[in-house]
């Protein structure tokens, strides 16, 4: 499953890079922190994501993956994250893109009608960014739906739904070979 996921961990890699970058060029305008978790909603996933996600919680401690997976159990859609536990993702280094990038600067839309956001927390009094602390989320979310594409294209378990997305709580209780 590892090497399935080979391009995936590769993207990850790439936008753990970029988001360190802007972290630390702008630390002083953010306040992202353990327990600031208002934006942890419960997401869904790409099936690549998903797999990860499994694949991740399958390394931990059975005692914790099975405390983690009970929590998916009885996860709302609407709810928090299930992977949420006093203001802290139990699956940190794991966590999708999504979660890597969310509350920073974030540049969305096509022709005349882009917009950028980021979490209001942020960057406060600031009235305009480079374009080097700007991620283009369309370019981001082109490159993952390829990735995931291709991950489909070369999967051969039934693990995976034959789904477009799948819960955050889903991927949690998914048994990979």
């Amino acid at each position: 499953m590892v090497n399935l996921l080979r391009n995936y961990f590769e993207l990850v890699s790439r936008v753990d890079d970029l988001c360190r970058r802007i972290g630390s060029d702008y630390s002083s305008h953010l306040t992202c922190r353990k327990g600031c978790d208002a934006c942890c909603r419960h997401i869904s996933l790409f099936p690549v994501e998903a797999a990860a996600l499994a694949l991740a919680l399958g390394r931990g401690g059975s005692e914790e993956a099975g405390r983690i997976r009970r929590q998916a159990r009885e996860a709302s859609a609407e709810g928090p994250c299930p992977l949420l536990r006093e203001g802290a993702c139990l699956l940190y280094e794991s966590r999708p893109i999504i979660c890597r990038t969310h509350g920073l600067p974030l540049l969305a839309g096509s022709g005349r009608d882009w917009r950028l956001d980021w979490c209001p927390e942020n960057f406060q009094g600031v009235k305009s960014l480079p374009d080097s602390a700007v991620i283009n989320l369309d370019v981001l979310n082109t490159t993952l739906a390829s990735i995931n594409a291709l991950f489909l294209a070369e999967i051969t378990s039934d693990a995976i739904p034959d789904r477009e997305r799948l819960l955050i709580a889903e991927a949690l209780l998914l048994d990979l070979p």
